[in-house]
């Protein structure tokens, strides 16, 4: 096991214990013990202790969640996760000088240097997880050697992650005020991130053919301020909710904003199905609906000029509406509950690197 893991963290006990107890063929029998043995020994009958020296009597009992690196160096305001998620125990902290009392550590792989030298030292106490965090796709996200077996736990938009999280959620609302929004535009793009070789710009280029695209963005030289982004897309019908890669879960806020609008979005992406685990399947459009684009525009312009059909897209909006809380804060709340849930867990991710890049 590398020096980095976190088994490395508890080597100092196991060495007291050989030292006193090196009798004849225990101290063999210790030494010979493969490393996992940790896996079940290393389940604290008790909680995770207090954090001593630390504000009041109710803050001691709270379940310390350290954000070790900002995401993208930028920082998000550390909101109440009781007020937000109804998570009570939970003190966020972006405080370095915390790390040793944090009963979890965040760290975002899109900013660990290649080197690893802006992590903390690998020991670490016994009732810390390191908390792995990347809502990026394997596509737009660097493998980094030596992360194996240095994390806990996984922070990810993938279902499978232990701590899954979305850019964005669904959520039922009583509120039935909707009105769609007035539109004049039929189909709307707003993209910055251009690459020839994904399968947006393929479809996108054939698409532009046969129906007219109004785009917009760094892609096309004509960037759209945050005042002017939902309105934007707002006024069209059809917004072209295209992802830059392609990947099981994988579904961005590319989908959510036309979403929160009031615009139908076409979406390309993993399968239909997969989006369906997440929103109303009438909500949407999907190009693998079609044979190919021509089909899909055809079914554009139908739309186009049939009302009723097109509001149909709008009818999940009677008792559903699009939460765009921020999925990093969210994530860092998600991530206290599960280190305040399974305190006497012991987990470590051994095969990341396959996991997530495999």
């Amino acid at each position: 096991m590398p020096s980095t893991s976190f088994h490395g963290i508890v080597r100092p006990c196991v060495t007291a214990i050989l030292i006193l107890g090196c009798f004849g063929i225990l101290c063999f029998a210790y030494f010979k013990m493969p490393t996992t043995w940790l896996s079940s020994q290393v389940k604290l009958k008790a909680p995770a202790p207090m954090v001593k020296n630390f504000g009041s009597k109710k803050e001691q009992n709270q379940t310390v969640i350290l954000i070790w690196m900002w995401p993208f160096g930028s920082a998000f305001a550390l909101t109440s996760c009781s007020a937000l998620l109804n998570i009570d125990g939970c003190h966020l902290t972006s405080d370095r000088n915390m790390l040793s009392k944090s009963h979890g550590v965040i760290f975002h792989h899109r900013d660990i240097r290649s080197d690893l030298s802006n992590l903390p030292p690998p020991q670490r106490p016994i009732f810390q997880k390191w908390v792995w965090m990347n809502i990026e796709s394997p596509t737009n996200s660097g493998k980094i050697p030596g992360l194996n077996s240095l994390f806990n736990l996984t922070l990810n938009y993938r279902q499978d992650a232990d701590i899954p999280v979305r850019y964005a959620t669904i959520v039922q609302t009583q509120e039935n005020n909707f009105k769609i929004p007035s539109k004049d535009k039929l189909v709307c793009w707003i993209v910055s991130n251009w690459n020839p070789s994904y399968k947006r710009v393929a479809y996108y280029n054939a698409l532009k053919q046969l129906i007219d695209i109004h785009v917009y963005g760094r892609a096309f030289g004509k960037p759209v301020s945050n005042q002017d982004f939902d309105p934007t897309i707002a006024s069209c019908k059809f917004y072209l909710s295209f992802e830059n890669s392609i990947h099981k879960d994988y579904i961005t806020e590319k989908l959510y904003n036309p979403l929160s609008v009031g615009t139908v979005p076409i979406v390309l992406g993993p399968s239909r199905q997969n989006y369906e685990n997440f929103v109303p399947g009438d909500a949407f459009i999907h190009v693998d609906d079609f044979p190919s684009p021509k089909e899909l525009a055809d079914h554009i312009l139908i739309l186009d000029k049939n009302e009723d059909q097109y509001h149909r897209y709008f009818e999940w909006r009677r008792h559903f509406k699009v939460d765009k809380t921020g999925a990093f804060i969210i994530g860092t709340c998600l991530a206290c509950n599960y280190i305040r849930t399974h305190r006497n867990e012991y987990k470590v991710i051994n095969n990341l690197n396959t996991w997530y890049w495999g």
